[in-house]
């Protein structure tokens, strides 16, 4: 697999104060990634560096070759890499296969929406139509595309927020806590998704969650940070058992 995503050595300061600290990492394409650390480690910084939000001050962010630092964040999302929260939330009154179709690049979207109500179709909007519900099926999505967005489950909604991501061009996607809140079981149904994406698609996932129990399961590789550095990275058994890792979580 060929790197994806490289962060090179980035700095983030707000005053004196080193958010990130000469962070470097980099994603291999079709990986599921985790990045966890306790809160204030850097994690979120790091992300809003990544899509745009933050320019770093020292340091290289590359994707797919580009060198994207600074680069605004709907370029960064053009590129094909996106934060779901980037992603409008849905239309609660658009039902789930119109949500899809609005998340589509530069307001494409809709016009086909729009164009659901008429009697003749283009091509482009029968094509949009149809990979909007093969990625509903992907994602298990299928059986409730013509329902409001406000009758989903908060689990369905997760899912359709992935589902907007890929919608709008997305290959790389950055999943901000993607079953917080969520109950249990639909934890894995959630992550067996990201890993059937994965495998089905080809896409790049790297995870900020606190539900390490559940992420660590799916998860090929695991980035851990404390106080803006990346402490240590490996497979999941790896990192939890470190030491660094122990102490960051639960003190000296």
């Amino acid at each position: 697999m060929s790197e994806i995503l490289v962060i090179d050595d980035v700095y983030k300061y707000f005053g004196k104060f080193a958010a990130n600290d000469g962070v470097s990492f980099n994603l291999k394409e079709g990986g599921i990634y985790l990045l966890v650390g306790p809160n204030g480690c850097g994690k979120s910084t790091l992300i809003n560096c990544i899509t745009g939000i933050f320019a770093p001050e020292k340091g290289h962010i590359y994707y797919r070759d580009a060198d994207i630092t600074g680069e605004e964040m709907f370029k960064i999302a053009r590129r094909g890499l996106v934060r779901t929260f980037q992603i409008a939330s849905p239309f609660l009154r658009l039902t789930t296969l119109e949500n899809m179709l609005v998340a589509l690049p530069e307001n494409a979207g809709e016009n086909i929406a729009l164009s659901l109500f008429k009697p003749t179709w283009i091509d482009s909007e029968v094509s949009a139509v149809r990979r909007a519900s093969e990625l509903l099926k992907v994602l298990g999505l299928k059986h409730v595309w013509n329902k409001p967005a406000n009758t989903l489950s908060g689990g369905e909604l997760k899912l359709l927020e992935i589902g907007r991501a890929l919608m709008s061009g997305a290959e790389t996607i950055l999943l901000d806590e993607p079953v917080g809140s969520i109950d249990p079981v639909l934890c894995h149904q959630i992550f067996s998704h990201v890993l059937r994406l994965r495998d089905e698609l080809g896409i790049t996932f790297l995870v900020i969650e606190h539900r390490l129990e559940v992420a660590a399961q799916y998860a090929d590789h695991v980035f851990a940070m404390d106080r803006g550095k990346l402490v240590v990275e490996g497979t999941a058994e790896e990192v939890f058992e470190d030491e660094r890792v122990i102490k960051a979580y639960l003190g000296e």
